[in-house]
């Protein structure tokens, strides 16, 4: 059968848009963290605030890259990282949603894997500004990694989970960045959503991204 011009480029086209897809639903590789940059502490812990509106401007990758270091970064040989966390669990995963879909953030290879292939900013929270927000973390406590021996186990979760999310906003102190730690989220439709296993519990979210007018 003879192709006509019309069916050839239409074929191309699909051919693009396919392997457009296919790329954008892999796991994204984050440049290295800067860890040279930004304003010293005492003037970030001065400009340390809450905003609760966003521009609707992507963060770039780099941005992104050093925002997930500082908030739960490797920074040292052993493995250890930039929060405290109780008998060094590490039991918060980072989860990232953007407009591009829902990651975890895997912090060993430094990339975003992918959970969802849809914009779920809408869902990680009750507030409307989360939808506009650039970037919505999602802290997500995972028990099976919690020996506690014992101890209040959801009091050193939760711990874990401030000091996280106040480096994260310290982060956006330094850079200029807005950023607001959530709590109210419909944590059993999230969940469903992500398809998390009955150990993992969200605990909190942060919308982070350039300020709104």
């Amino acid at each position: 059968m003879k192709k006509t011009p019309t069916t050839f480029f239409f074929c191309i086209s699909f051919l693009l848009i396919f392997s457009f897809c296919v790329h954008a639903a892999g796991p994204i590789q984050l440049p290295p963290p800067q860890t040279d940059s930004g304003k010293p502490l005492m003037q970030a812990l001065k400009e340390r605030k809450t905003v609760r509106t966003f521009s609707d401007e992507k963060l770039p990758l780099q941005t992104l890259s050093n925002l997930l270091w500082a908030a739960f970064g490797i920074n040292r040989p052993d493995g250890r990282r930039t929060a405290p966390s109780a008998k060094n669990w590490q039991e918060i995963d980072i989860f990232v949603a953007t407009s591009e879909g829902l990651f975890r953030w895997d912090a060993g290879k430094n990339l975003l894997d992918p959970i969802i292939p849809k914009d779920v900013r809408a869902m990680t929270g009750t507030q409307a500004y989360v939808q506009s927000a650039a970037v919505n973390l999602l802290y997500v406590a995972d028990y099976s990694r919690v020996d506690g021996g014992g101890m209040d186990k959801d009091v050193l979760v939760g711990a874990d989970t401030g000091f996280i999310s106040q480096n994260v906003y310290l982060f956006c102190a330094s850079e200029g960045l807005a950023t607001v730690v959530r709590a109210g989220i419909n944590r059993d439709a999230l969940a469903r959503e992500m398809q998390l296993k009955p150990e993992q519990k969200i605990i909190l979210a942060q919308s982070v991204g350039y300020p709104g007018k």
